[in-house]
């Protein structure tokens, strides 16, 4: 059975074993006092260590003023702190060869190390040092604002992945999941150093923080490693874990196309219509869809339009899941010239997979590519960091590998068509980047 991690009763100051692996590997979770969290998976046989802080806040916590608050602060995170600057905090992994780095998404933020075993005392320190002592120095905000203003326009500068905003904005127009991360020219000129420094202060309390770390660790060790981290900042001791984000009325999805003008070379496009949340048991199901779709070179997306036809070099499906709300879409790029005809082929595997579902071959390979992407995945120890810190954040369950395989087996036929049906029914929604004049509408 799964593990319930939102639902646990656990008392403050104890440790659990959440699960024993019949190798050797143990995941225990303690909590300490103001809700932190602290989860380590021991890996024998491997000399490394990786180690994460995991923050139940992401771009769709922002009011719109705020928009790319939580990305601003990732950056500032690594400028300097009350013991450490800029260069004291690269260094520190550097000289032990030690990887550092962050991430930003729509629903949480991540920092992470991975370390040598004998190194985790540096890791544990300087990120932990970084998550509750920033000072946010008034010269660091304009300066990173500069660095992130160029992260944006990078970002613009390739459709290939500003047509995913436009989609996003498109079929969420009215809710911060519409939003980008890395917000906008806009936001990020006018964000001040206090509007910044009170955002960090409200969000970023013990009771949303998850600590995970993952390869040759010691439970024990890592609690006390944690516990002096943490020894100077003013915790709540009666404050409770944060839960998953509770299942809310969905966004609404909007049904519509958007044409952004771009004099670029190929067009760049997303079809796609709304998905699943991620608590949906049928994501499995969903997953196998996706894979048997447009998810590798077998699939009937790359066999139809690139194989049989030569229209687009890449072509693909996806399929999101947030707490209470997904899409599903399909990606291409292709010569201006061909997008009816991309969308045109598209549209029909779409249609012929909701009226008659996958066969049986198509079944099998969506689900082994399913379980290898899943198992091959988890090979190392960021990996397995990151496991722990999704299911305890995120999910507020851990499944073990097992189980995980189990679900994806237990895809059926009947299970796939059910979901497409459901899904690729719906209206559907078209996001393109290209050298077309605003507006311009291609045939449905």
């Amino acid at each position: 059975m799964p593990i319930d991690l939102a639902g646990r009763a656990q008392r403050v100051g104890s440790t659990h074993a959440l699960l024993t692996a019949p190798d050797g590997g143990i995941v225990r979770r303690t909590v300490l006092p103001g809700g932190l969290r602290v989860i380590s998976e021991s890996i024998p046989g491997v000399r490394s260590v990786a180690f994460g802080i995991w923050i139940g806040v992401g771009s769709r916590d922002e009011s719109p003023s705020l928009a790319g608050a939580s990305h601003y602060l990732e950056h500032l995170l690594f400028k300097g702190t009350k013991r450490r600057d800029a260069l004291d905090i690269s260094a520190a992994l550097d000289e032990v060869g030690g990887e550092l780095n962050a991430f930003t998404t729509k629903e949480y933020t991540c920092f992470y190390a991975r370390v040598l075993d004998v190194d985790v005392p540096i890791a544990v320190d300087v990120v932990c040092d970084m998550v509750t002592s920033s000072v946010l120095a008034s010269h660091e905000v304009d300066n990173e604002r500069g660095v992130i203003l160029e992260e944006i326009a990078m970002h613009d500068d390739d459709p290939g992945d500003s047509v995913h905003d436009e989609f996003a904005s498109l079929v969420w127009p009215a809710d911060p999941l519409g939003r980008p991360v890395l917000g906008t020219v806009e936001t990020i000129e006018s964000m001040s150093r206090r509007a910044i420094a009170s955002y960090y202060r409200r969000r970023y309390r013990p009771a949303e923080l998850v600590i995970t770390a993952a390869g040759n660790i010691d439970h024990a060790k890592l609690v006390r490693l944690v516990k002096k981290a943490f020894a100077g900042m003013d915790l709540d001791g009666s404050a409770q874990p944060g839960r998953p984000r509770a299942g809310r009325r969905p966004p609404a999805f909007t049904v519509g196309s958007a044409v952004r003008h771009r004099p670029t070379e190929q067009a760049n496009l997303v079809l796609g219509c709304a998905g699943l949340p991620r608590s949906d048991d049928r994501r499995f199901a969903l997953g196998v869809l996706n894979a048997a779709v447009g998810g590798g070179m077998s699939s009937r997306l790359f066999q139809s339009v690139r194989e049989r036809h030569g229209l687009a070099y890449s072509v693909y499906s996806f399929a999101s899941h947030y707490a209470d709300a997904g899409m599903f879409g399909v990606y291409a790029g292709c010569h201006p010239s061909r997008i009816s005809q991309v969308l045109e082929l598209s549209r029909a595997e779409l249609r012929a997979v909701a009226t008659a579902g996958l066969s049986r071959s198509e079944l099998e390979r969506g689900r082994g590519q399913m379980r290898g992407g899943f198992v091959l995945g988890l090979e190392d120890t960021g990996s397995r960091m990151s496991r722990l810190g999704k299911s305890e954040l995120v999910y507020g369950e851990l499944l073990t590998i097992d189980e995980v395989l189990a679900a994806i087996d237990a895809v059926t036929l009947d299970d796939v068509h059910e979901i497409a049906a459901e899904l690729f029914e719906q209206p559907t929604s078209l996001a393109v980047i290209g050298p077309y004049d605003e507006g311009q509408e291609f045939a449905a």
